[in-house]
């Protein structure tokens, strides 16, 4: 039945991005798909570019096995949106047109910030997409049952070419129909498993509780924070250097940034965060409930005897739900999460790839001298798009006995680091400049990938990427605490260092062009203040209703 559904939800998705895919010289509708979606719609596509398999069976895992500190795991990815929605989604959307560099250059025009954003992009998300796609063997060959190192680099290839096609040639709005056919299937079939869940404790949360810590073999201390950094020198400040990569990072990553740009006014960006909050929130319940019940019903032992990592803890929660006499009923049930798991996969790195790939087309290729027709950027766009599945399913196969937290911390903490302070300096501060940008985009991914390798993540432990090795020196298993501010005071110096004539050049810049990013075009008519100021990103002409 798996193999079946599988085999149909692929089919019927690649079917669709071929119907709605994009004219082959429109950019807009490549880019942004005509911001032709509903506010629902276009949340339910922006809770599932946040909510990707990583999230899924990673959040599940730490869970299942460490308790309380998973729990806050889970709350912080909710946290990181709820940001992104109060702080920067209305002036993200105001102040970009297709890509990160759209945003970033606004008020800095030159190709160096493009380009530089460009790279960072890459080196975001490359790292995450290695973690969906190595992920493909290991839960085909969970719900399949079958073994061999050869069977696990074909899924991953296969898969691999699935979701090039997706960015390929479903373009923006082709990628967000697969997410919103991810996210019905993900949380309608967890919240079904975990009413399940909550039946056999009795309907009571503090049961399930207590049952869990029962069979994590840790007893209260499952229910207390610091378990899993128990190990590490300085727990506490370990945790909180996780919570921040996640909190500030998560949300600033570009495959779900540029789905601002899929909204058609400030107005509707605003209720599109708001079901992708209340979609991410609900999400957040339901992988806490079955990362517990995978504990509670399975134990810990099990949970890390099938993965280290605790990656299968989702699906052995589903399954235990249903107990020993499984019913059609209910086999069709977990057919559907395992199939909602494999879309998931799909889905996510589908949408990585598109972002990846406008962004080397939008401000890499069309910024050069001589700029380049629509039709022959499309075809940039759809040619990097396969250069960088190409890569990224190369590295994959490289990568896929390897522990892959690393790579995935690796994102949250770039992302958190140098993405999130340039967005932060671009879209509020007046005096920032050029060159504070170039340092803090640069600065802040540098500080990462230097620190990155000396934590416990990579090596020292048993659960290490490396674990044979130790070259272990960072006293956190993440670099966040450090990096973080680092890529706030790069942005700083630089800024000031400009000069004074620098800094109140970009001011004035900044002046013009303030009631447009903070409060959308045309802002100026509905206060009444001002003539209306011209429209900050261009827009296709939609009709009356």
């Amino acid at each position: 039945m798996i193999l079946v559904g599988f085999t149909a939800v692929a089919t019927v998705t690649l079917l669709l991005c071929v119907m709605t895919g994009p004219d082959r010289d429109d950019l807009a509708e490549f880019y942004t798909g005509y911001s032709s979606l509903s506010s629902m719609r276009n949340g339910l596509a922006i809770a599932g570019d946040y909510i990707s398999a990583a999230t899924v069976l990673g959040t599940g895992g730490v869970i299942a096995l460490f308790g309380f500190d998973g729990v806050v795991l889970a709350l912080s990815t909710a946290l990181s949106l709820l940001l992104l929605m109060f702080a920067m989604a209305e002036p993200l959307r105001n102040a970009g047109r297709f890509t990160m560099g759209d945003a970033l250059a606004r008020h800095m025009p030159g190709r160096s910030v493009r380009i530089a954003a460009a790279a960072v992009t890459i080196v975001a998300l490359l790292p995450m997409m290695l973690v969906q796609l190595a992920g493909t063997g290991h839960l085909m060959s969970f719900l399949l049952g079958f073994r061999g190192e050869t069977i696990q680099t074909g899924c991953i290839i296969g898969v691999g070419g699935l979701m090039i096609s997706y960015a390929t040639i479903g373009g923006m709005k082709g990628t967000a129909l697969i997410q919103i056919i991810k996210m019905v299937m993900l949380l309608g079939s967890g919240a079904l498993v975990s009413l399940l869940l909550l039946h056999r404790f009795g309907w009571n949360p503090g049961a399930l509780f207590e049952a869990a810590a029962r069979g994590s073999g840790a007893g209260q201390a499952y229910l207390h924070p610091g378990l899993e950094y128990a190990a590490g020198p300085q727990p506490g400040l370990d945790m909180l250097s996780s919570q921040v990569a996640v909190v500030l990072g998560g949300a600033c990553l570009p495959h779900v940034t540029m789905r601002m740009y899929a909204a058609s006014s400030a107005r509707q960006v605003r209720r599109s965060m708001s079901w992708a909050v209340s979609l991410v929130a609900l999400f957040v319940l339901v992988v806490t409930v079955v990362g517990l019940g995978a504990t509670a019903l399975v134990g810990r032992e099990t949970v890390a005897g099938a993965d280290a990592a605790g990656n299968s803890a989702y699906l052995l929660g589903s399954r235990a739900a249903f107990g020993t006499e499984v019913t059609m009923v209910e086999a069709f049930l977990f057919t559907t999460v395992g199939t909602a798991l494999f879309l998931t996969l799909l889905a996510s790195v589908a949408g990585m790839i598109l972002a990846c790939a406008n962004s080397l087309a939008h401000d890499v290729f069309a910024t050069r001298a001589k700029e380049p027709s629509p039709r022959r950027e499309m075809t940039f766009a759809r040619l990097s798009a396969v250069g960088v599945g190409i890569v990224a399913i190369t590295l994959a196969t490289l990568v896929q006995h390897r522990s892959l937290q690393p790579l995935a911390t690796l994102s949250f903490c770039v992302g958190a680091s140098a993405l999130c302070p340039a967005l932060v300096y671009s879209l509020f501060w007046r005096r920032f400049t050029r060159t504070g940008l170039l340092w803090t985009l640069i600065g802040g991914t540098l500080t990462v990938l230097v620190l990155t390798p000396g934590t416990s993540l990579v090596s020292g432990t048993p659960v290490a990427a490396f674990p044979e090795s130790d070259f272990n020196w960072f006293p956190f298993t993440t670099t966040g605490l450090v990096s973080v501010p680092a890529g706030f005071a790069f942005g700083w110096l630089a800024t000031l260092a400009s000069g004074r004539k620098e800094t109140a050049r970009q001011q004035r810049r900044y002046d013009t062009r303030e009631p447009e990013l903070l409060a959308g075009a045309g802002a100026a008519v509905d206060v009444g203040a001002q003539a209306p100021a011209p429209p900050l990103t261009p827009r296709p002409a939609r009709s009356a209703r």
